[in-house]
């Protein structure tokens, strides 16, 4: 196995992914989010193919982030990407009911009780909100070797960065299921609005007002 590149924090940069790159998020949000409480329970988690059916479903999520032109960040030491953060702008066609060729796709991806809870939880979380313009933090990880190194705070900047660019935005929001994750984004300011319960699991929903950011992200 090889070692991991020492960190150079002086040395990140934080910029949107082309398509090339898309494959290299996909396996980094996998990893990430392979023991989350909610996909574990969307995804049924005790079935065989619970693995493939995420991959597939991360994969069109990020196609989708894409084709639509929302903002998939990554954050890069020279070419290595050691962390990804993907957000929803405000009215986004993402936020809500998604289109009719998303939901097909979703269908033969995941199934017809995976996609409707998908859809469910994602409109409840919509409701919840406590402004009506706002970013969504769809996803956001660091890559297995580099976490517990701070790069965490780095991507949200890079998020507040991108929220900075709308005037129309009030802020951002995000939906956290593990309890380990409540702390990383209150240290940041995001205030608790709401908990939400989806089937066997539940979580918090959070949301910051916009501030400014002091690292950029590059297009």
């Amino acid at each position: 196995m090889t070692s991991p590149v020492p960190l150079d924090l002086n040395s990140l940069k934080a910029r949107l992914l082309d398509a090339d790159e898309l494959k290299l998020a996909a396996s980094l949000l996998y990893q990430a989010y392979h023991d989350d409480p909610v996909f574990m329970d969307i995804f049924r988690a005790e079935k065989s193919d619970y693995e493939q059916r995420l991959r597939a479903t991360i994969r069109e999520e990020l196609n989708l982030f894409w084709q639509e032109q929302q903002p998939v960040i990554g954050l890069f030491q020279q070419e290595q990407l050691l962390g990804v953060a993907c957000v929803v702008m405000p009215d986004s066609p993402l936020s809500g009911d998604r289109f009719w060729h998303w939901r097909l796709k979703m269908l033969l991806t995941a199934g017809y009780v995976s996609m409707k809870q998908l859809l469910e939880k994602e409109q409840r979380i919509h409701a919840a909100m406590p402004v009506q313009h706002y970013h969504m933090l769809a996803f956001i990880a660091v890559a297995p070797a580099y976490q517990q190194s701070g790069l965490g705070h780095y991507l949200r900047q890079a998020v507040d960065s991108v929220v900075e660019q709308d005037p129309n935005s009030l802020g951002v929001g995000v939906f956290v299921t593990l309890d380990k994750n409540l702390k990383f984004f209150s240290d940041d300011h995001y205030q608790k609005i709401t908990k939400l319960s989806f089937s066997k699991v539940s979580g918090t929903l959070m949301f910051r007002p916009r501030q400014t950011s002091p690292l950029k992200v590059v297009e």
